[in-house]
């Protein structure tokens, strides 16, 4: 029988969805689920601090968990780090990107490019991030932030088209190989294209978090009701 594996796509901080999806696989299958988170655990929501320590403390447990790297955590990781640029800080810090909820989360109120904030950020944080993979394959599926480049072997997949990918991705109808699973650009509800599964549903921009399960490439939406199938259009 083939291991169900459950998805959470973009979390943004939201670590009252993440504990909800959570409860709702508990629901389904006990501690040893599991789970493939596909990034983008910081930014625009209230709490990345919280949900950043909620997936550390939990892989440290031994559950069974496996967290990808999305954009977002490259752009965290970045200005931790020091690579990022002056001017891509500040377009980090403002707008909907959602840095400088991150960051006050941490308690870091007014951030200066050259201030001392990065002290802040427990470094077990910046650890986590700096060793987050950009992929999980089974022998059905392909599970990544953003998506991929079509017609080049999943195994020459580069990070930035992992983390940022949407065109040609997007609207792209060949077979990848196997079924891409992925979230970062938002969809109204998950949607099943037959190569590829959109998950990401907004919760960025405070809307639900969604979870699915898979079984091969069988797929459903966990809900409060049950799983509901998630079949190709």
């Amino acid at each position: 029988m083939t291991e169900p594996i459950y998805v959470i796509p973009d979390i943004h901080g939201y670590r009252s969805e993440l504990d909800r999806v959570l409860a709702l696989i508990g629901k389904y299958q006990d501690e040893n689920a599991r789970v493939v988170f596909l990034g983008d655990y910081s930014d625009r929501g209230p709490d990345s601090r919280g949900v950043l320590q909620t997936l550390i403390d939990g892989i440290a447990a031994g559950r069974n968990w496996t967290a990808l790297r999305g954009n977002h955590d490259q752009l965290f990781l970045d200005a931790l780090e020091g690579r990022m640029e002056p001017v891509r800080f500040q377009w980090w810090m403002q707008g909907n990107l959602g840095g400088r909820e991150t960051l006050a989360s941490y308690g870091i109120e007014t951030p200066e490019y050259e201030g001392d904030w990065r002290e802040q950020v427990p470094g077990l944080h910046r650890q986590f991030l700096s060793t987050l993979p950009y992929s999980f394959e089974t022998e059905e599926l392909f599970l990544c932030h953003a998506g991929v480049s079509p017609g080049t072997p999943l195994e020459r997949q580069v990070p930035e088209d992992l983390m940022w990918m949407r065109e040609p991705f997007l609207y792209d109808d060949r077979d990848h190989g196997k079924l891409v699973v992925h979230g970062h650009t938002p969809v109204d509800a998950p949607e099943h294209h037959g190569n590829r599964v959109a998950l990401d549903c907004g919760t960025g921009w405070g809307r639900p978090l969604q979870v699915a399960v898979f079984e091969g490439r069988d797929a459903w939406i966990l809900t409060d009701d049950g799983p509901a199938p998630l079949v190709p259009f």
